[in-house]
């Protein structure tokens, strides 16, 4: 059983509920509202207030949402960083409640810059117990499976050809759309409310739902120029990757949880993609031995036109060597 999920959503999952069990035991002795915001220019004085049952809604979602983005993004050698943030983002919080605690009125309340140091003392302990417990967790495979095949497709010596085929992930689109969205709620929200903690959401929607736009839906090409894949949306970012950095394509069957550790742009241990659904992918083994794969409709005809490119490439390499300093051509 794979435990490096477990563990990573573990320290949230902790945190989360120390910070509620203390805002049940303190519930009595806390201001309403809370003092949230500090002007750090002015000795930590509280400049921006947030409702007690606004702010357990949010600070949990905070938590969950951290402990999800990790989940569903980590790696082995990640870990100790997922339980970093967690015991940062927890130790700024429970601070938080405890420079708030028996305040007659929130805006009494004083959090100096100092108190930043004691979160990071929180992470760095935290850290050192996720890298502790790296260690239970297998390392990744060193290298990746065997291939048993690479197609090609029969084209004659002057033919050109090319292929392209546009394809996306509907529930990636709606969860970056939702991000944009959110974000700019939070944006009018710390316009006419409070600036905090609604700029941390404004700033997050655009930072989340911008490159998840991105990639949500891709051209992927097949041409002289080698494998090209774009988002649909935007004309950046761009990843291409020449024939001549081509070793070989094969087709495999992605599964994004178990071969990636979810959807989007991954990357792992040799090995980088852009898997936006199950099924087949286009899996391309480059010249420093990684590989970069993306899913895509008929991967079968994309992977024989590419790997029919690089070998005609590499041949037209051989038969006109690079000419030596100095000589004309």
């Amino acid at each position: 059983m794979n435990r490096l999920r477990p563990l990573t959503a573990a320290p949230f999952l902790l945190a989360l509920a120390v910070h509620l069990l203390l805002l049940a035991l303190w519930h009595d002795r806390l201001p309403d509202p809370l003092a949230t915001h500090f002007a750090a220019a002015d000795g930590g004085t509280a400049d921006g207030f947030t409702g007690l049952a606004a702010y357990t809604a949010l600070s949990s979602a905070l938590f969950l949402a951290c402990g999800t983005g990790w989940t569903l993004l980590i790696r082995r050698a990640a870990l100790w960083g997922a339980w970093a943030t967690a015991g940062f983002l927890g130790g700024l919080l429970v601070l938080l409640l405890r420079g708030n605690l028996d305040a007659a009125e929130a805006p009494e309340v004083r959090y100096p810059l100092a108190v930043l140091s004691l979160a990071a003392g929180a992470a760095g302990l935290a850290a050192l117990t996720g890298l502790a417990l790296t260690r239970l967790v297998p390392p990744e495979p060193a290298t990746p499976p065997a291939e048993p095949r690479a197609p090609r497709l029969a084209l004659g010596a002057h033919e050109l050809a090319g292929w392209s085929r546009a394809t996306g992930s509907r529930p990636l689109t709606a969860l970056a759309a939702a991000f944009l969205l959110t974000g700019l709620a939070g944006g009018l929200l710390a316009l006419f409310l409070a600036p905090w903690p609604y700029t941390l959401i404004a700033a997050a929607g655009p930072v989340v739902g911008v490159p998840g736009l991105a990639l949500s839906r891709v051209r992927v090409t097949v041409d002289r120029r080698g494998l090209t894949v774009t988002p649909s949306l935007l004309p950046r970012p761009r990843l291409r990757i020449p024939l001549d950095d081509v070793v070989s394509a094969t087709v495999r069957h992605v599964d994004p949880v178990a071969d990636f550790g979810g959807w989007g742009y991954r990357v792992r241990a040799h090995r980088t993609g852009l898997v936006l659904r199950s099924g087949e992918a286009l899996v391309v083994r480059r010249g420093n031995g990684r590989e970069f794969a993306v899913t895509v409709p008929d991967a079968e005809t994309a992977t024989a036109l590419l790997n029919t490119l690089a070998e005609r490439a590499r041949a037209d390499g051989a038969n006109h060597p690079p000419a030596a300093p100095g000589e004309r051509i």
